[in-house]
C-alpha cells in the first residue's frame, strides 16, 4: 500500500482541461463554475473544521464513557465484520473509526495482516491507540485524514469498514466514491447507520425534551445528522452509485444499558455532540426544566436500574 499525491485535485484538473474550450463564453463559464465550486468547497470546509472542533473536544467524554459506548455498538461491529469477510494478512481500512471499533477488533482477528483507523479528529484516535496499547494490539497504525481525500491509491485494502460516519460526512457521495476507490476489485465493503428515530429512544428521549423547551434552528434537508441516511434505500442507492455490487441491508438492534438515569444523562451530554450543541442553546432554567422531562420520562418507560435504552441501526455491505 502507498499513500498517493493529490489525486483528487490531478483527476478534477484533467477533466475541467478536456471540457473548457476556446472563446468569451467558455471563460464566463468557467469563472462561474469556480465561484460555484468555490462557494460549496468553503462550505463544506467549514463544516469539516466544525467537526473536528466538536469530535475533538468531546474525545475527553469518549473516553470515560467508552466501555459503555462500546457495548451499546457492538451488535453493529459484529454485523459488519461478518459481512466483511475478513482473511489473515488482509491490509484493511476502517474510516471514521472514533476510539478504533472495529478496526481493533479486527486487527486482532488478523494478526499476520494491518488496519489502518482514520478519523477526522486526533483526540479520538489518540484513544484508540491507547485503547490498542491495553489490548495488546501492535497491527493498527493511526492517522488523521479527511476520508473525502483519502490519501491512498486505487486498491489499496482488501477490506474497508466506516461505522456510523456517513451521516456526518459533508459530502457523502465524494465519502462513498473514496472509500470504495481505495477497495480492491472483488473485495468487500461494509458501513452502517442510524435507522429512523422512532427506532431509536436513546437519543430522541432527550432530543425530544430539548425541542419541547429550546427553539433550535432548522436544520437544512440533508445537512448532517443523526437521522440523515435513515430514508430506505438512500444508502443503496448511493453505494451502487459509488461502484458496489449486490448491495445488502440488514437492521441491527442495538441496547444502550446505562442501569441509571443518572448515567444516561452523563452519557449523552458528554459524549453525544448533537445533543451537547442543543442543550447549549437552552438556558439554565430551561436546561433543569429538559432534565426533569428526560428522568420522568424514562421513569415511566423503564423499570427501576433498569435503563436500558434500545436502538436501531442500520447495515449496508457490498462487493467492488
Amino acid at each position: 500500500m502507498t499513500i498517493r499525491a493529490d489525486y483528487r485535485s490531478s483527476r478534477t484538473g484533467a477533466a475541467l482541461s478536456s471540457a473548457i474550450g476556446d472563446g468569451d463564453e467558455w471563460i464566463e463559464l468557467l469563472k462561474d463554475i469556480n465561484a460555484n465550486c468555490l462557494n460549496m468547497e468553503t462550505a463544506l470546509t467549514e463544516i469539516r473544521n466544525q467537526q473536528k472542533a466538536s469530535w475533538n473536544k468531546f474525545s475527553p467524554g469518549w473516553k470515560k464513557w467508552d466501555a459503555l459506548a462500546m457495548d451499546h455498538l457492538k451488535p453493529i461491529a459484529d454485523e459488519m465484520i461478518r459481512n466483511l469477510d475478513l482473511k489473515d494478512r488482509y491490509q484493511v481500512l476502517d474510516v471514521a473509526a472514533g476510539t478504533g471499533e472495529p478496526g481493533l477488533t479486527i486487527a486482532s482477528m488478523i494478526p499476520n495482516g494491518r488496519v489502518i483507523i482514520t478519523d477526522l479528529a486526533k483526540g479520538m484516535l489518540s484513544i484508540a491507540l491507547e485503547n490498542a496499547t491495553l489490548r495488546g494490539i501492535d497491527n493498527i497504525e493511526t492517522l488523521t485524514t479527511d476520508v473525502s481525500e483519502l490519501p491512498f491509491n486505487d486498491e489499496s485494502f482488501d477490506a474497508v469498514s466506516c461505522r456510523l460516519g456517513f451521516m456526518f460526512f459533508p459530502d457523502m457521495r465524494l465519502a462513498a466514491r473514496e472509500m470504495v476507490r481505495v477497495l480492491k476489485a472483488g473485495h468487500r465493503f461494509c458501513t452502517t447507520v442510524w435507522g429512523a428515530p422512532e427506532g431509536n429512544p436513546w437519543l430522541t428521549i432527550i432530543m425530544d425534551a430539548i425541542n419541547h423547551h429550546v427553539q433550535l434552528p432548522v436544520q437544512a434537508a440533508g445537512s448532517p445528522g443523526m437521522f440523515r441516511c435513515a430514508s430506505p434505500g438512500l444508502m443503496e442507492s448511493m453505494l451502487t452509485e459509488a461502484g458496489l455490487n449486490d448491495v445488502a441491508v440488514r437492521e441491527v438492534k442495538v441496547t444502550l444499558k446505562c442501569k441509571t438515569t443518572d448515567a444516561y444523562w452523563g452519557w449523552m451530554t458528554e459524549v453525544a455532540a448533537p445533543v451537547a450543541g442543543a442543550l447549549s442553546k437552552a438556558n439554565e432554567q430551561q436546561k433543569k426544566e429538559i432534565k426533569r422531562q428526560v428522568y420522568e420520562t424514562i421513569a415511566a418507560r423503564y423499570k427501576e436500574g433498569e435503563a436500558d435504552i434500545e436502538g436501531t441501526a442500520i447495515v449496508i455491505s457490498g462487493t467492488k
